[in-house]
């Protein structure tokens, strides 16, 4: 492999490519601040501003219905003007959104800037997408993709550490301070976006003419491209698995302790820091990242029939099928990534990428938001019965994607390779 085809290490922590390496610097930036901020966010509102926690969560609901909208508008402006420079301005917006948060006094307040704050985080996911398109050589992109969701796991367990002093000061302080932190990780990062380099064939296709709008909107009515999507986005409820429902189930319906969530939590990070580079390098073709998804679909199922069977085990025995369950997990998560990396910009036109990576980008964020009320009502609720339900959606979603994924390749606006 040539140095632009291994962008991971080689002798050493940082990557081969120099521009992977430039990408890394605003992603741990970021990551940092977003893993400061995410434990205490919710707080601040309830316990500072003085918001009742019913109405705050109203409020994220309705964000986050907004922000899956802006996807494919942000990602059409990426294929516009650059998606460098479209994530630049959404990174920056999203950094002045959220120093906002320290002059909420009102319910209008947190809405108005909850509403931008999300709305402009969620577009810059897809734009993101297309920002990697642009500067990563296509051969090396997958595997670029999987060493910055490193950097992020290990940036937001660190942030995550520094938030933890601030929820123990509990002051107005201490939460102002964290979210002016975390809205520089936004900004800062901003203006290193920008500047990175093209890769070579994007530049050679900046400099063509440009598609017809027709083509540069046909995302939203690509079925195969739209079914692979959906696909994709139920197997994405896994993180709101991993995040919301797992610690729900441990305190409601396990007589683990409660600290089990927390060491589930931290085993994930260290095991997806360890594997998912790995796993990328088998799963950067169709072929293997169909093999990768459905795959995922089957260990997602068996990691729930094992959280289940930890309902009624002693304290000790609890423990150890929950780890058993999320090491199962780890490996289902880092293949669905990797293989839905690869599906979302080998099934996309290359001419649009920017609009394609914003409706796979709006896949994933709906998934995500939906997911709470998905796990809440199948595993929380129903016990053994629901993880049952849960295991058999993540299980046909994973195998469907084979004939989803034949379907789209067999589509004939499909734009030259990269």
């Amino acid at each position: 492999m040539t140095a632009t085809e291994q962008p991971t290490r080689a002798g050493g922590l940082l990557p081969v490519d120099p521009v992977l390496r430039r990408l890394s610097v605003p992603t741990l930036f970021n990551a940092f601040g977003n893993g400061l901020f995410f434990p205490l966010g919710v707080l601040y509102f309830t316990r500072i501003v003085g918001l009742d926690a019913t109405s705050v969560g109203l409020g994220m609901t309705v964000a986050g219905l907004v922000g899956v909208a802006a996807g494919v508008p942000a990602g059409r402006a990426a294929d516009r003007w650059g998606a460098r420079h479209v994530a630049a301005l959404l990174w920056g917006g999203c950094g002045l959104a959220t120093a906002a948060y320290t002059v909420v006094t009102s319910y209008a307040g947190f809405l108005a800037a909850e509403i931008c704050v999300t709305a402009l985080m969620m577009a810059s996911r897809g734009v993101m997408g297309a920002v990697y398109a642009e500067v990563l050589p296509a051969a090396s992109r997958v595997e670029a993709r999987a060493y910055l969701r490193t950097v992020v796991n290990v940036a937001m367990g660190v942030g995550g550490a520094f938030g933890a002093v601030a929820l123990q000061l509990d002051t107005r302080g201490a939460y102002v301070a964290v979210i002016l932190v975390n809205a520089l990780t936004f900004a800062a990062p901003a203006l290193m976006i920008r500047r990175l380099p093209l890769a070579a064939h994007a530049a050679e296709r900046a400099a063509e003419t440009e598609v017809a709008g027709e083509s540069r909107w046909r995302a939203v009515r690509d079925l195969p491209y739209l079914t692979v999507t959906v696909l994709n986005t139920v197997l994405v409820v896994h993180y709101t698995l991993a995040e919301v429902g797992l610690p729900l189930w441990i305190v409601e319906r396990t007589e683990a302790p409660r600290w089990t969530a927390a060491l589930l939590m931290i085993l994930n990070c260290v095991l997806v820091a360890l594997l998912q580079v790995r796993v990328a390098r088998h799963a950067s073709q169709v072929p293997g990242a169909v093999r990768a998804m459905g795959a995922a679909g089957l260990l997602l199922a068996a990691a729930c029939a094992v959280y289940a069977v930890s309902a009624g085990l002693s304290p000790v025995w609890a423990v150890l099928t929950l780890t058993v369950g999320a090491v199962i997990h780890v490996f289902a998560e880092v293949l669905a990534a990797a293989g839905g990396w690869t599906l979302g910009y080998e099934l996309a036109d290359a001419r649009a990428h920017g609009v394609y990576q914003g409706v796979f980008g709006s896949g994933m964020s709906a998934g995500v938001m939906a997911g709470p009320a998905l796990i809440t009502f199948t595993a929380i609720r129903h016990g053994t019965a629901g993880w049952a339900l849960l295991g058999a959606l993540f299980a046909v979603a994973g195998l469907a994607v084979r004939p989803a994924a034949r379907w789209a390749r067999r589509d004939a606006w499909r734009g030259e390779p990269d």
